[in-house]
Protein backbone atom coordinates (compact mmCIF):
# COMPACT_ATOMS: atom_id res chain seq x y z
CA UNK A 1 0.00 0.00 0.00
CA UNK A 2 1.08 3.61 -0.98
CA UNK A 3 2.39 5.37 2.19
CA UNK A 4 0.81 8.97 2.49
CA UNK A 5 2.01 12.08 3.91
CA UNK A 6 0.29 15.12 4.57
CA UNK A 7 1.73 18.34 5.59
CA UNK A 8 -0.63 21.50 6.17
CA UNK A 9 -3.15 20.40 8.97
CA UNK A 10 -5.23 24.09 8.83
CA UNK A 11 -9.22 24.00 8.39
CA UNK A 12 -8.74 22.32 5.03
CA UNK A 13 -6.11 20.19 5.49
CA UNK A 14 -7.27 18.23 9.05
CA UNK A 15 -10.51 16.96 7.59
CA UNK A 16 -8.97 15.83 4.37
CA UNK A 17 -6.37 13.69 6.29
CA UNK A 18 -9.72 12.69 8.07
CA UNK A 19 -11.02 11.03 5.28
CA UNK A 20 -7.46 9.27 4.42
CA UNK A 21 -7.26 7.50 7.59
CA UNK A 22 -11.23 6.47 7.33
CA UNK A 23 -10.15 4.65 4.02
CA UNK A 24 -7.27 2.59 6.39
CA UNK A 25 -4.44 4.45 4.70
CA UNK A 26 -1.04 5.41 7.20
CA UNK A 27 -0.59 8.66 6.87
CA UNK A 28 2.38 10.72 7.93
CA UNK A 29 1.78 14.64 9.34
CA UNK A 30 3.12 17.53 9.67
CA UNK A 31 2.08 20.79 10.59
CA UNK A 32 3.97 24.20 12.62
CA UNK A 33 1.13 23.72 15.09
CA UNK A 34 1.77 20.86 16.86
CA UNK A 35 -2.08 20.62 18.71
CA UNK A 36 -3.03 19.62 15.24
CA UNK A 37 -0.64 16.88 14.73
CA UNK A 38 -1.52 15.54 18.04
CA UNK A 39 -5.18 15.86 17.28
CA UNK A 40 -4.34 13.72 14.16
CA UNK A 41 -1.90 11.63 15.64
CA UNK A 42 -5.25 10.70 18.23
CA UNK A 43 -6.72 9.66 15.61
CA UNK A 44 -4.74 6.81 13.78
CA UNK A 45 -2.57 9.32 11.63
CA UNK A 46 1.84 9.06 12.09
CA UNK A 47 2.96 12.65 13.83
CA UNK A 48 6.75 13.55 11.88
CA UNK A 49 8.69 15.94 13.59
CA UNK A 50 8.94 17.97 9.66
CA UNK A 51 8.43 18.54 6.33
CA UNK A 52 11.76 15.89 5.53
CA UNK A 53 10.58 13.65 8.40
CA UNK A 54 7.28 13.10 6.10
CA UNK A 55 9.14 12.95 2.68
CA UNK A 56 11.62 10.39 4.46
CA UNK A 57 8.81 8.10 4.82
CA UNK A 58 6.37 8.51 2.44
CA UNK A 59 5.43 7.64 -1.13
CA UNK A 60 3.12 10.23 -1.75
CA UNK A 61 3.57 13.41 -0.20
CA UNK A 62 0.59 15.77 0.04
CA UNK A 63 1.07 19.60 0.77
CA UNK A 64 -1.92 22.11 1.87
CA UNK A 65 -0.88 25.13 3.00
CA UNK A 66 -1.85 29.08 2.25
CA UNK A 67 0.14 30.66 -0.38
CA UNK A 68 3.13 30.16 -3.01
CA UNK A 69 6.17 31.05 -0.26
CA UNK A 70 4.69 28.81 2.10
CA UNK A 71 4.84 26.13 -0.64
CA UNK A 72 8.34 26.65 -1.68
CA UNK A 73 9.46 26.32 2.52
CA UNK A 74 7.88 23.42 2.53
CA UNK A 75 9.68 21.95 -0.71
CA UNK A 76 12.89 23.70 -0.74
CA UNK A 77 13.81 25.40 2.79
CA UNK A 78 15.61 24.19 5.81
CA UNK A 79 14.41 20.69 6.31
CA UNK A 80 12.08 20.74 3.85
CA UNK A 81 10.77 18.00 1.34
CA UNK A 82 13.41 17.48 -0.84
CA UNK A 83 16.19 17.10 1.45
CA UNK A 84 14.39 14.12 1.94
CA UNK A 85 12.43 13.02 -0.45
CA UNK A 86 13.31 9.31 -2.28
CA UNK A 87 13.44 9.72 -6.15
CA UNK A 88 10.32 7.86 -7.59
CA UNK A 89 8.14 9.64 -4.80
CA UNK A 90 5.08 11.64 -5.64
CA UNK A 91 4.24 15.33 -4.81
CA UNK A 92 0.74 16.66 -5.01
CA UNK A 93 0.27 20.74 -4.21
CA UNK A 94 -2.75 20.88 -2.96
CA UNK A 95 -2.50 24.85 -1.97
CA UNK A 96 -3.97 27.82 -4.46
CA UNK A 97 -1.08 29.39 -5.49
CA UNK A 98 1.21 31.03 -8.36
CA UNK A 99 0.42 29.00 -11.26
CA UNK A 100 3.90 30.42 -12.70
CA UNK A 101 5.94 29.24 -9.27
CA UNK A 102 4.25 25.95 -9.78
CA UNK A 103 5.96 25.15 -12.66
CA UNK A 104 9.21 25.74 -11.65
CA UNK A 105 8.68 23.72 -8.20
CA UNK A 106 7.52 21.07 -10.78
CA UNK A 107 10.69 21.24 -12.96
CA UNK A 108 12.74 21.57 -9.80
CA UNK A 109 10.84 18.31 -8.58
CA UNK A 110 11.76 16.53 -11.44
CA UNK A 111 15.42 17.26 -11.43
CA UNK A 112 15.69 15.19 -8.45
CA UNK A 113 13.21 12.31 -9.89
CA UNK A 114 10.30 13.40 -8.42
CA UNK A 115 6.49 14.00 -9.82
CA UNK A 116 3.91 16.88 -9.26
CA UNK A 117 0.60 17.34 -9.53
CA UNK A 118 -0.53 21.18 -9.32
CA UNK A 119 -4.19 20.08 -7.36
CA UNK A 120 -6.34 23.10 -5.85
CA UNK A 121 -9.22 22.76 -4.50
CA UNK A 122 -13.10 24.63 -4.25
CA UNK A 123 -15.15 23.95 -1.59
CA UNK A 124 -13.92 25.61 1.45
CA UNK A 125 -14.22 24.06 5.07
CA UNK A 126 -17.57 22.26 4.36
CA UNK A 127 -16.60 20.49 1.02
CA UNK A 128 -12.80 19.41 2.74
CA UNK A 129 -15.51 18.02 5.66
CA UNK A 130 -17.85 16.49 3.51
CA UNK A 131 -15.56 14.76 0.81
CA UNK A 132 -16.90 16.91 -1.73
CA UNK A 133 -13.91 19.22 -2.84
CA UNK A 134 -13.96 19.85 -6.36
CA UNK A 135 -10.24 19.08 -7.65
CA UNK A 136 -8.42 20.94 -10.12
CA UNK A 137 -5.69 18.97 -11.79
CA UNK A 138 -2.21 20.03 -13.40
CA UNK A 139 0.12 17.33 -14.54
CA UNK A 140 0.97 14.46 -16.70
CA UNK A 141 -1.47 12.19 -17.35
CA UNK A 142 -0.11 8.97 -15.51
CA UNK A 143 0.63 10.96 -12.57
CA UNK A 144 -2.81 11.78 -12.67
CA UNK A 145 -4.22 8.38 -12.78
CA UNK A 146 -1.91 7.16 -9.63
CA UNK A 147 -3.23 9.62 -7.49
CA UNK A 148 -6.89 10.04 -8.84
CA UNK A 149 -8.05 7.27 -6.09
CA UNK A 150 -6.79 9.32 -3.13
CA UNK A 151 -8.23 12.18 -5.00
CA UNK A 152 -11.92 10.58 -4.72
CA UNK A 153 -11.74 10.25 -1.36
CA UNK A 154 -11.19 13.80 -0.71
CA UNK A 155 -13.55 15.11 -3.39
CA UNK A 156 -16.20 14.80 -5.89
CA UNK A 157 -15.43 16.49 -9.36
CA UNK A 158 -11.95 15.57 -9.86
CA UNK A 159 -10.26 17.10 -13.55
CA UNK A 160 -7.35 16.72 -14.69
CA UNK A 161 -7.19 20.55 -17.08
CA UNK A 162 -3.55 20.18 -18.56
CA UNK A 163 0.17 19.87 -17.64
CA UNK A 164 1.85 21.70 -14.67
CA UNK A 165 0.29 25.13 -13.81
CA UNK A 166 -2.85 24.11 -15.38
CA UNK A 167 -4.70 22.95 -11.95
CA UNK A 168 -3.34 26.40 -10.22
CA UNK A 169 -5.00 28.70 -13.22
CA UNK A 170 -8.53 26.61 -13.16
CA UNK A 171 -8.36 27.57 -9.61
CA UNK A 172 -7.78 31.17 -10.11
CA UNK A 173 -10.10 31.50 -12.49
CA UNK A 174 -12.41 29.70 -9.87
CA UNK A 175 -11.57 32.61 -7.46
CA UNK A 176 -12.44 35.24 -10.06
CA UNK A 177 -15.84 33.75 -10.40
CA UNK A 178 -16.91 33.14 -7.06
CA UNK A 179 -15.53 36.52 -5.90
CA UNK A 180 -17.61 38.30 -8.41
CA UNK A 181 -20.46 36.16 -7.74
CA UNK A 182 -20.83 37.12 -3.88
CA UNK A 183 -20.38 40.89 -4.73
CA UNK A 184 -23.35 40.26 -7.05
CA UNK A 185 -25.22 38.11 -3.93
CA UNK A 186 -24.15 41.19 -1.61
CA UNK A 187 -25.80 43.69 -4.14
CA UNK A 188 -28.81 42.42 -4.73
CA UNK A 189 -29.56 41.50 -1.11
CA UNK A 190 -28.44 44.88 0.03
CA UNK A 191 -30.74 46.33 -2.35
CA UNK A 192 -33.69 44.25 -1.59
CA UNK A 193 -33.43 45.07 1.96
CA UNK A 194 -32.32 48.63 1.64
CA UNK A 195 -35.85 49.04 -0.34
CA UNK A 196 -38.03 47.32 2.31
CA UNK A 197 -37.95 44.03 0.76
CA UNK A 198 -37.68 40.94 3.37
CA UNK A 199 -33.79 39.90 2.09
CA UNK A 200 -34.71 36.21 3.45
CA UNK A 201 -37.94 35.71 1.24
CA UNK A 202 -35.81 37.58 -1.77
CA UNK A 203 -33.47 34.99 -1.11
CA UNK A 204 -35.69 32.33 -1.11
CA UNK A 205 -37.79 33.59 -4.64
CA UNK A 206 -34.39 34.24 -6.26
CA UNK A 207 -32.89 30.78 -5.36
CA UNK A 208 -35.88 29.49 -7.79
CA UNK A 209 -34.58 31.63 -11.31
CA UNK A 210 -31.38 32.45 -13.04
CA UNK A 211 -29.94 34.04 -10.23
CA UNK A 212 -29.94 30.88 -8.52
CA UNK A 213 -26.27 29.77 -7.38
CA UNK A 214 -24.75 27.96 -4.42
CA UNK A 215 -23.11 31.15 -3.59
CA UNK A 216 -26.82 32.56 -3.16
CA UNK A 217 -27.66 29.70 -1.40
CA UNK A 218 -24.92 29.37 1.03
CA UNK A 219 -23.20 32.98 1.40
CA UNK A 220 -26.54 34.73 1.26
CA UNK A 221 -27.86 33.08 4.08
CA UNK A 222 -24.47 33.88 5.79
CA UNK A 223 -25.23 37.47 4.86
CA UNK A 224 -28.78 37.33 6.39
CA UNK A 225 -27.98 35.46 9.25
CA UNK A 226 -24.55 37.75 9.79
CA UNK A 227 -22.43 34.55 10.49
CA UNK A 228 -19.20 35.65 9.17
CA UNK A 229 -17.01 32.96 11.21
CA UNK A 230 -14.64 31.46 8.22
CA UNK A 231 -15.28 29.63 5.91
CA UNK A 232 -12.70 30.79 3.85
CA UNK A 233 -10.80 33.52 5.19
CA UNK A 234 -11.02 37.32 3.34
CA UNK A 235 -7.10 37.20 3.51
CA UNK A 236 -6.58 34.03 1.39
CA UNK A 237 -9.33 35.65 -1.15
CA UNK A 238 -7.82 38.81 -1.47
CA UNK A 239 -4.44 36.69 -2.13
CA UNK A 240 -6.07 34.37 -4.61
CA UNK A 241 -7.33 37.75 -6.43
CA UNK A 242 -3.78 38.73 -6.46
CA UNK A 243 -2.63 36.32 -8.50
CA UNK A 244 -5.50 36.55 -10.79
CA UNK A 245 -4.94 40.07 -11.06
CA UNK A 246 -1.26 40.22 -11.59
CA UNK A 247 -1.50 37.23 -14.04
CA UNK A 248 -3.61 39.38 -16.15
CA UNK A 249 -1.49 42.22 -16.13
CA UNK A 250 1.46 39.38 -17.10
CA UNK A 251 -1.47 38.99 -20.50
CA UNK A 252 -1.77 41.97 -21.28
CA UNK A 253 -5.71 41.83 -20.09
CA UNK A 254 -8.32 43.83 -18.07
CA UNK A 255 -10.40 42.13 -15.11
CA UNK A 256 -12.59 44.83 -14.12
CA UNK A 257 -14.97 42.94 -11.86
CA UNK A 258 -12.47 41.35 -10.01
CA UNK A 259 -10.20 44.50 -9.41
CA UNK A 260 -13.77 45.89 -8.10
CA UNK A 261 -14.55 42.93 -5.60
CA UNK A 262 -10.62 43.31 -4.31
CA UNK A 263 -11.53 46.48 -3.53
CA UNK A 264 -14.74 45.41 -1.53
CA UNK A 265 -12.54 43.41 0.04
CA UNK A 266 -9.68 46.02 1.09
CA UNK A 267 -12.42 47.77 2.85
CA UNK A 268 -13.60 45.31 4.78
CA UNK A 269 -9.92 44.46 5.62
CA UNK A 270 -9.73 47.85 6.58
CA UNK A 271 -12.14 47.47 9.48
CA UNK A 272 -10.43 44.34 10.57
CA UNK A 273 -12.05 41.87 8.85
CA UNK A 274 -9.01 39.74 7.36
CA UNK A 275 -9.96 36.81 9.02
CA UNK A 276 -13.63 37.12 8.37
CA UNK A 277 -15.41 34.94 5.78
CA UNK A 278 -15.53 36.12 2.45
CA UNK A 279 -19.23 36.77 2.41
CA UNK A 280 -18.38 39.08 4.57
CA UNK A 281 -17.82 41.12 1.48
CA UNK A 282 -21.21 42.43 1.80
CA UNK A 283 -20.09 44.39 4.88
CA UNK A 284 -18.14 47.05 2.61
CA UNK A 285 -21.36 47.50 0.30
CA UNK A 286 -23.48 47.67 3.64
CA UNK A 287 -21.32 50.72 4.69
CA UNK A 288 -21.82 52.19 1.52
CA UNK A 289 -25.57 52.08 1.53
CA UNK A 290 -25.81 53.11 5.05
CA UNK A 291 -27.91 50.18 6.16
CA UNK A 292 -27.32 46.33 7.20
CA UNK A 293 -29.05 43.50 5.28
CA UNK A 294 -31.00 41.47 7.97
Amino acid sequence: MTILGFIGLGIMGKPMVGHLLAAGHQVNVYDRDASAVKELASRGAVACRSSREVATVSDLIIVMVPDTPDVEQVLFGEDGVVEGVRRGSTVVDMSSISPIATKEFARKLADVGVSMLDAPVSGGQVGAEKAILSIMVGGKQEVFDRVKPYFELMGKNIVLIGDHGAGQTCKVANQIAVAVTIAATAEALAFASKAGADPAKVRQALMGGLASSRIMELHGERMIKRTFQPGFRIRLHQKDLNLALQSARSLHMSLPATALAQEMFNAVAARDGLDLDHSAMVLALEELANHKVA
